[in-house]
């Protein structure tokens, strides 16, 4: 099979970039095209073009010149469903994405275009998780994307599911801060994924890493490891780097480093229930810069998702619970050099489950001015039921164990500067505390030092 070098170009193949026509039948031409001769480059002009799903196959290169914009066709029909009969054992059905590739190698999505998912189409139904995805590797290997634009995702807007060698970089996400479920990109099951050089601003979570919930077939059979995040700013999203809550199948050898989050709701949460099962081990979060944070750093073993049914709610009791498969385990998280300013709720709120504390924290060279905002209090730092609502507390910390905190600075508006609650075996240093009714105040632990 002879390999083509020169790009085939849309337009050869009577694809229309006139804003109107829609392509999804001669642009999946020219794909088979490619197919048959073994991959290549599928070059878009300058040019808007209407088009539904456009499936990648192995060894294909999508390239979107300056001034090339791909439009997202506002009928259904054109994204096929993506069923548990096509893909066995996905528990995240729904429409295929814009840009899809399904058991691939060697796919990438480059060049100085934009993809635009026209979610309005989509958004006015927020409970369809159906929506589709911008771009959606699934079971692919070698998969670069890079230097693009992408807005108005109908979902969330790349993710990679279950693949493994992922290059993600220099590309712009911009979704409405009010559009329902649209967080930026969302590794789920993947290894060996660099994201660097990204600007993220969206209606969700900025960047999430996942690993399947405990009814994922497919996904939990895969961990999420070997991630490394650098060089990104993050804004507006409910989250500016997230782990969890889907983490049955292990999130492992993470490193975030040299970021920029502004105004999303929580910086840095890692966030489960009981049930989930799965671990999350040793994790690398440095050199971060926050602004107009609600809360900078969050971990949540009761994070609130289920809970409408009794037999839900016994899944957030405060009781020790035995341990089991389905409890899930959170160790070595290592925060260092982080700065926040204008921060609301809390300066951090780290909520462990008492038969499985957060063991191994270690959080050192920690910076947290709080900002004394007006009128009554609005938001819960962390999402669980039995959380208050906060505002401008220092850090609380419940159920860890094994840690150590150590030149921690907390700049407060109410309460004390740190609360530990139900812990062991921690070691506090170097505390700096300005504004509190007490620098810290110890309930229930035991062997804490303070110095």
């Amino acid at each position: 099979m002879e390999r083509i070098t020169k790009p085939l170009n849309v337009c050869d193949f009577g694809v229309r970039g006139d804003g109107i026509t829609n392509n999804t039948e001669s642009i999946a031409k020219v794909i088979k095209t490619a197919e048959k001769l073994g991959g290549g480059t599928i070059y878009f002009p300058p040019g808007e073009y209407v088009t539904g799903t456009i499936e990648l196959k192995s060894n294909m290169t999508l390239y979107l010149d300056s001034g090339a914009v791909i439009l997202g066709s506002d009928r259904p029909e054109d994204y096929p469903m993506i069923t548990k009969d096509t893909l066995p054992g996905y528990n995240r059905e729904g429409h295929s994405g814009l840009i899809k590739a399904m058991r691939a190698k060697n796919v990438s999505v480059i060049g100085r275009g934009v993809i635009d998912g026209r979610g309005q189409n989509w958004w006015g139904n927020p409970g369809n998780e159906h929506r589709p995805r911008a771009v959606q590797p699934i079971l692919c290997e070698n998969v670069l994307i890079r230097g693009i634009t992408i807005i108005n995702s109908a979902m969330w807007t790349v993710h990679p599911v279950c693949c493994t060698n992922v290059t993600i970089s220099d590309i712009s996400i911009k979704n409405p801060s009010d559009s329902p479920n649209t967080d930026g990109v969302n590794p789920e099951s993947c290894s060996n994924v660099h994201i660097s050089n990204c600007t993220i601003d969206v209606g969700d979570d900025c960047l999430t890493l996942k690993s399947g919930t405990e009814d994922d077939e497919l996904q939990k059979q895969y961990p999420c490891e070997n991630i490394v995040v650098t060089n990104c700013t993050m804004l507006n999203g409910h989250g500016g780097v997230v782990i969890g809550s889907e983490m049955s199948g292990g999130i492992k050898n993470v490193t975030i480093t040299n970021c920029v989050f502004s105004g999303t709701d929580r910086g840095i949460r890692i966030k489960t229930r009981r049930k989930r099962g799965g671990s999350i081990n040793d994790v690398i979060i440095s050199n971060i810069l926050m602004d107009n944070v609600l809360c900078p750093f969050v971990i949540n073993g009761y994070y609130q998702c289920g809970g409408t049914s009794p037999d839900d709610m016994s899944l957030f009791n405060l009781d020790k619970n035995p341990i089991s498969e389905y409890t899930p385990v959170i160790r070595n998280i290592n925060i260092s050099n982080v700065r926040a300013v204008n921060a609301r709720a809390s300066a951090a709120y780290i909520y462990g489950i008492p038969e499985c504390p957060v063991e191994g924290l270690s959080l050192t060279n920690y910076s947290v001015e709080m900002t004394d905002t007006e009128g009554e209090l609005k938001d819960k730092p962390i999402m669980a039921y039995h959380v208050r609502k906060t505002k401008g507390e220092g850090i609380f910390f419940a159920n860890i164990k094994d840690s150590v905190l150590r030149d921690i600075s907390v700049s407060v508006v109410n309460g004390c500067g740190i609360e530990l609650v139900g812990s062991d075996n921690v070691s506090i240093s170097g505390l700096f505390v300005k504004g509190a009714d007490e620098p810290y105040r110890i309930t229930a632990s035991n062997n804490v030092s303070i110095g």
